[in-house]
């Protein structure tokens, strides 16, 4: 909203410096500090409602140290985290961007599903929340509709090089950089993402069931909605599953937002995204802004949920951080960078399904269940092994920040 007033100040008025609203930088650095002040001020404040609404985190006897300190801490603090990416996103990002507009929907729908679980617990006093089935139906609910805008918005194109004209396209004719031959830019509908490690650095989901004799593109569609859907549920869950010692997974999504946001402004960018030889997509950049606040809410909140964790950001705020996380990697097409960005999440995620299945495959056959690790999730394991809590945390951090300058590194490593 206050783009807009600043655009309008400088095209009509010209009121001096209004103009810089205009720079993708400059209204990132104000996001972080707009969510930054909403979620370390006014933060204390919800958690303070909180306890007088007696919303404290109800926590199961595991064995672990220090968790009966836990007992009553308030939780569902994840909404102090969707306040700190929404008011500032609302405040200085282009709101006609569908980008931007697919992001809010997909912070509001996915905080919804985790605060419908955490008022069923906290409220309704049964420790299970929201059945597993309907966190699934939300999550295949966002999917869809990610995938459907995706796939059918005219808006959502990406540049790609061909040799010719295309009739209909927008093209542009351009010089390599050897100039030595011209090629044209054309503005497509894509089914096309990026591709680390490979030395065409795509890949088509238009072509998956080719290799069992489909036309190609005739399935792109539904092979996309699959993709999709895979992604938002893991990515939630991952998320979710990491939520469980304190600051792990807020410190884990602020490193992989900073990420994020690189990665938007180079596929953004004509330039970067020449040089770097990846899909660039017109008018994604308009999502630095909105990974500014995703940072920003983040890190203010990390003021109050490192150890000892003063809130807990419940699933009201895990499963909206990880649902963010998927569809922002979809949108600029890094999707297939989450294995490595995303991979606490993704240990953290298999530690917990290589605990069941070998414990329920072992019940079978031996008639007595065994154990891969200590506990699951892995950082209980650690818990169990007599790491402190925060030292555990720190160490995760550090990972965390090595898989992201890695993520980095492969747009031009193939």
């Amino acid at each position: 909203m206050l783009y807009y007033l600043f655009t309008y100040l400088h095209d009509h008025f010209n009121l001096p410096g209004a103009g810089v609203f205009q720079y993708i930088s400059f209204r990132f650095g104000l996001t972080v500090i707009l969510s930054l002040i909403i979620t370390t001020v006014y933060g204390g404040r919800l958690i303070k409602l909180l306890r007088k609404k007696q919303v404290g985190e109800t926590v199961r006897s595991l064995g672990l140290e220090g968790e009966s300190k836990k007992q009553g801490t308030p939780t569902m603090g994840g909404l102090i985290i969707i306040a700190g990416i929404l008011i500032p996103t609302l405040l200085f990002a282009k709101l006609e961007n569908v980008y931007v507009i697919l992001m809010i929907i997909a912070t509001v729908w996915m905080g919804a599903v985790g605060f419908l679980d955490d008022y069923i617990k906290v409220f309704k006093n049964n420790k299970e929340g929201l059945a597993g089935k309907f966190k699934v139906v939300g999550q295949v609910g966002l999917g869809v509709i990610i995938a459907w805008t995706m796939y059918y918005h005219p808006s959502i194109v990406s540049r790609q090089k061909v040799n010719g004209p295309i009739k209909g396209a927008n093209i542009q004719m351009q010089q390599n950089f050897d100039g030595t031959k011209s090629y044209y830019n054309v503005e497509v509908k894509s089914t096309k993402t990026n591709i680390p490690f490979y030395k065409n650095n795509e890949f088509d989901y238009g072509k998956v069931l080719s290799v069992f004799g489909v036309k190609d593109g005739k399935y792109a569609f539904l092979v996309f909605l699959v993709f999709v859907v895979f992604i938002i549920t893991a990515v939630s869950n991952g998320a979710n599953i990491t939520d469980g010692i304190d600051g792990l997974a807020t410190g884990t999504s602020a490193v992989i937002g900073v990420t994020l946001a690189i990665l938007a402004y180079v596929s953004g960018n004509s330039i970067f995204a020449d040089y770097l030889n990846i899909i660039y997509i017109p008018n994604s950049g308009e999502l630095v802004v909105f990974a500014g606040a995703f940072v920003g809410a983040c890190v203010g909140f990390l003021w109050y949920n490192s150890y000892p964790a003063q809130v807990f950001m419940g699933d009201t705020g895990s499963l909206a951080i990880g649902g963010i996380i998927a569809a922002f990697a979809i949108m600029i097409r890094k999707e297939l960078l989450i294995p490595i960005l995303c991979g606490i999440f993704l240990v953290e995620l298999l530690s917990v399904i290589m605990q069941v299945s070998y414990f329920k495959y072992t019940k079978k056959k031996f008639g007595e269940g065994r154990r891969i690790f200590l506990m699951s999730p892995l950082h209980h394991h650690y818990q169990k092994r007599g790491y402190h809590e925060s030292k555990i945390v720190t160490r995760f951090w550090i990972v965390g920040i090595i898989l992201a300058v890695i993520t980095i590194v492969t747009l031009k490593v193939r």
